[in-house]
This record gives C-alpha cells, sequence and structure tokens, in this order.
C-alpha cells in the first residue's frame, strides 16, 4: 500500500496537518522498512522451499507459492515508496500505483483460494480429489493472476472514487465467500459420517479442525488487513477527507498480515525454528 493519494486533500491542510502529516510520513517509511527487511526474505524462503519439494508438495502449497509471490511484489512497493519519500522522483508515481494493485487484489484472492481449497477437502473430498492435480490450481491462479493484473492498470488509470469502490467491494465479496467456507466447515466439524470408527472419526475430525483454525486465522487475517483502509476508503468517498491516522493504522495492519500466511506455512512444514535460527 502507499501514500500517494494523499496528495488531492493537501491543499486543505493546515500548518498542524501539515506537522502531523510529516510525522505519518516517517511513521510510515518505518513500516515500509520492516516489511522489505523481514517480508522479503521470509517470503523468499517459503517460495524457495515450496519449488525445492516433491511435486506433490508443489501442488499441495501451490496457493501459499502465488501467494508469496504476490507479498514479494508487495515488498518491492515498500521499497519503491521508500526510495519515492526520499528522493520524490516523479517517474516511480507510475510503479508505485501499479504495484499498489497487486497488494489489492493478488494477497486477498490467494487467501481466499486457500480458504476454498480446504472447504473442499472437508466438505467436498470427492470433488476436491477430482481437481487435486496441479494443473487446476495452475488455471485457478492464472485467472487470479488475470485480476490481479486488471487491479494494477485500474490503480494506474482509473479516477479516486472509482478506485476505492472497486477496492472495498472486492473485499466485502472476497470476505462473504470466506466467511461461507468458515460457517460450513465449522458445521462439517460438528456432524459425524455413518458408519465411522472412533479412530477414523477422530481422524478426521483433526483434519476438519486443521482445516477450521486454517480458514478462521485467514478470515480474521483478511479483517484485520483490510477493514481499516475500507473505512478509509468509504470515509474519503462521503466526506472528501483523508484521514491521515487512520491511513498510517491501515498500513500497519496491512504489512504486519502480510506474515502471517508464510509463518503458518512454515509452522506446518516444520521449518519456522530453522528460518529463525542462524
Amino acid at each position: 500500500m502507499n501514500n500517494s493519494i494523499v496528495n488531492f486533500s493537501s491543499e486543505a491542510s493546515t500548518n498542524s496537518m501539515t506537522h502531523s502529516f510529516r510525522f505519518v510520513n516517517r511513521l510510515d517509511i518505518f513500516i515500509y522498512s520492516i516489511n522489505l527487511l523481514f517480508g522479503f526474505p521470509l517470503h523468499a524462503y517459503v517460495i524457495w522451499l515450496i519449488i525445492t519439494g516433491t511435486r506433490s508438495g508443489v501442488a499441495s502449497g501451490f496457493f501459499s507459492l502465488n501467494l508469496s509471490v504476490s507479498e514479494m511484489g508487495n515488498c518491492l512497493n515498500s521499497l519503491v515508496c521508500i526510495v519515492d519519500s526520499c528522493l520524490w522522483i516523479p517517474q516511480l508515481k507510475t510503479l508505485t500505483w501499479f504495484l499498489l494493485g497487486i497488494g489489492i487484489a493478488g494477497r486477498p484472492l490467494c487467501q481466499c483460494l486457500i480458504c476454498v481449497e480446504r472447504y473442499l477437502a472437508v466438505v467436498h473430498p470427492v470433488t476436491f480429489l477430482k481437481y487435486k492435480p496441479l494443473r487446476y490450481r495452475v488455471i485457478c491462479c492464472t485467472v487470479a493472476w488475470m485480476i490481479t493484473l486488471g487491479s494494477c492498470l485500474c490503480c494506474m488509470f482509473t479516477v479516486l472514487q472509482i478506485f476505492l469502490w472497486f477496492y472495498s467491494i472486492q473485499f466485502v465479496l472476497l470476505l462473504f465467500i470466506q466467511l461461507i467456507c468458515l460457517v460450513t466447515v465449522l458445521w462439517a466439524l460438528k456432524q459425524s459420517g455413518p458408519g465411522e470408527r472412533g479412530r477414523e472419526r477422530k481422524e478426521e475430525n483433526h483434519m476438519k479442525r486443521r482445516a477450521f483454525c486454517l480458514i478462521l486465522i485467514t478470515t480474521v487475517t483478511m479483517i484485520f488487513t483490510y477493514v481499516p483502509l475500507t473505512i478509509l476508503g468509504f470515509s474519503v468517498i462521503h466526506t472528501q477527507q483523508f484521514i491521515n491516522e487512520l491511513f498510517s493504522f491501515g498500513l500497519i495492519c496491512y504489512e504486519l498480515a502480510g506474515f502471517v500466511q508464510p509463518i503458518l506455512y512454515l509452522h506446518r512444514s516444520g521449518k519456522l525454528f530453522c528460518f529463525c535460527s542462524p
């Protein structure tokens, strides 16, 4: 995310707001630096683990792979924002807006695909096994990246109001899908299949609980990520005023949420402490 959309309200700023805006700028640069220094190696390590794993591991972690690739684009956006804030190069604005589209669409789409995959594995296991091969995941991710590319172009060429409406509607739609997956998996967790033995039921419930926890964490992360910025978007649409403090708070939530999924993947693969140790 970036704060270049603050410019449209800068003419109405007072002297006190100017001082606050400078402080927020320093805070934003600090947040971008944290994301770049820690997020880039973390996501690069996840990508390396998935690519160098077995073919079945690549297939099962393909959505996580694409999520980390989109987060690498977000880290690159942090670098561009730092350079642009320090040197004020006008040519970087276009690149900043383009990379902003990756963060707006790439991350939530990949998170939604992960939730739908877990939903199918629990609620519709036959359908999940039918579409388990890697080629189907490639098709889904190709569509997601096409939408992400459209988001990048939308950020570059559309007016602010259209951009904010697109951002807010996308968030509400993807959140609705994830909530359906969450509730359905929770309902399936309370059901027992006919003729199940005690051990089989215990193993199946363990799988359902893991899927439920993954979808729950992803959904909470998505809410934590996008609710502040969505509130800011609707506020800008209705009041035509940009709240710098709310943007900084939303930026902190957005950047911190980017660490959740790679940490979960490293934890599941048993590589978390290997990454933390020298």
